[in-house]
């Protein structure tokens, strides 16, 4: 009787782990599109998917910051905008700020920076993905033209981009848009 319990608690977790290392977004998986919201908070999903190179930074509000050094080396680079794309996600749902402030501020970047910045005010990115608690971290996630990634990394204020880490996406960035 134990041991037929043990066997069956043994297969649940089993089972259950097979379960999340399926979900959970990795390198060479195909990312499937999001179904997030806009600045305006309309319905949109990520732009140039699976036609682009895309580098899309997911953070929360309070390490906005931390990949700007990828994004800055990215954009440094000039690539094609017919190949590549740079798009940030907002992670609304772990910042203490309101939406309405949170969109505001998006607005203001997008017209600032003409960049593709998109708002997730439920953790839809996380959830879907698989990304586990992104409360205070910023993922960068590379995905090529065929919709798998290609790079996955999380990043916060005690772990930040290192050069090593922003030459590897930028020589990552390279050989796909070539």
């Amino acid at each position: 009787m134990k041991r037929k319990l043990i066997i069956t608690v043994s297969s649940i977790f089993i089972i259950l782990g097979g379960f999340t290392l399926v979900n959970s977004l990795s390198v060479g998986q195909v990312a499937p599109n999001l179904n997030i919201r806009d600045a305006d908070d309309k319905p949109a999903t990520i732009p140039d998917y699976g036609t682009k190179v895309l580098t899309i930074i997911y953070p929360s509000s309070d390490v906005s910051d931390v990949c700007d050094p990828i994004s800055d080396a990215l954009k440094a680079k000039n690539y094609p905008k017919a190949k590549y794309a740079g798009i940030g996600i907002a992670n609304m749902k772990d910042s203490t700020a309101p939406d309405w402030l949170i969109r505001k501020i998006v607005r203001g970047k997008i017209q600032k920076y003409s960049a593709v910045i998109l708002t997730d005010p439920d953790l839809t990115t996380a959830t879907t993905w698989g990304l586990g608690n992104c409360k205070g971290q910023s993922v960068v996630v590379v995905i090529g033209a065929d919709k798998k990634v290609k790079y996955i990394n999380k990043f916060n204020k005690k772990n930040v981009p290192t050069q090593s880490d922003i030459d590897s996406v930028v020589s990552l960035v390279d050989g796909l848009v070539k």
